[in-house]
């Protein structure tokens, strides 16, 4: 266990980690950004995520979680004044129990596993971080392997993003790609070696209800930007366009509600498609 370390002052130190919050370009060099909550910093940890230091208030008596987790996880040891730590954490009401400095992994696409039920999601020019966070969530949450984000892209990163994850960011592989002639690169590649991967995007106007669309096949579903949906470059390179059916005097959905939606009856099939099997 390394030794504490007592940080009562906005000092370069701090202001390093505060740069974390609002800097994407300092996040960028730095290879970091910070995580709080029980949930979120336990998976990090659980799958081998690099912790580079964990922050804890110098006057709060810390829970058993954090106590424990001070204890195992070899990372520097900050103990920082109670203001100190709110800062970074964004609350108004006190400062979060524990805060963790956590290393960036390389954006290789090769992080995402890939096989014969594969199911993974593109979202292309996300503007909203939050909306990243919601799809990977998502995307966790109905059994995809893996998420690409393309393009001129709010931050992977970023503490909203992050936060909305809900700590899924740590089980699922993200990965950010500039262009599509890299995903296309990987795509090709994987169908060379044999995966009959389908690029299947989402538009209101799709040429297939979702439901009639078969999802059980590998498939990369491609997700737009929240103004102008999918870009014309991405929208060449699709086998299929599917939509969801809908009611009512809305005449579209938030990008991360589509694609929670699109993902769901992927599952749907999928775990439908399995119990027949049986």
């Amino acid at each position: 266990m390394s030794a504490v370390q007592r940080i009562t002052s906005r000092n370069a130190r701090f202001q390093q980690w505060e740069a974390l919050l609002g800097n994407r370009r300092k996040r960028g060099s730095l290879r970091a950004f910070l995580v709080q909550g029980v949930r979120p910093i336990s998976l990090a940890v659980e799958h081998g995520w690099p912790i580079d230091a964990l922050l804890h208030d110098d006057r709060r008596k810390l829970s058993d979680w954090a106590r424990e987790l001070l204890r195992t996880v070899r990372a520097e040891r900050f103990a920082l004044a109670p203001e100190l730590l709110a800062d970074l954490g964004g609350k108004t009401e006190g400062a979060p129990e524990l805060i963790a400095v956590v290393g960036m992994p390389a954006d290789g696409l090769d992080r995402i596993e890939v096989g014969p039920d594969f199911l993974g999601v593109l979202f292309d020019r996300p503007t909203s971080p939050g909306n990243i966070g919601s799809v990977i969530r998502s995307a966790d949450a109905f059994g995809a392997h893996g998420m690409i984000v393309t393009g001129h892209a709010a931050d992977l990163y970023d503490p909203k993003s992050v936060r909305a994850t809900t700590g899924s960011l740590f089980s699922l592989p993200a990965v950010r790609v500039p262009a599509p002639d890299e995903v296309m690169t990987w795509v090709e590649r994987q169908r060379a070696a044999g995966l009959p991967l389908v690029l299947v995007g989402t538009d209101e106007k799709g040429d297939a209800d979702v439901y009639d669309f078969d999802l059980t096949q590998p498939v990369l579903l491609l997700v737009g930007n929240e103004t102008s949906g999918l870009s014309s470059a991405w929208r060449e390179r699709c086998d299929a366009m599917v939509g969801i059916p809908m009611t009512g005097a809305a005449s579209s959905l938030n990008a991360a509600t589509a694609a929670t939606a699109v993902l769901y009856e992927a599952s749907r099939q999928r775990t439908a498609a399995v119990r027949r099997g049986r």
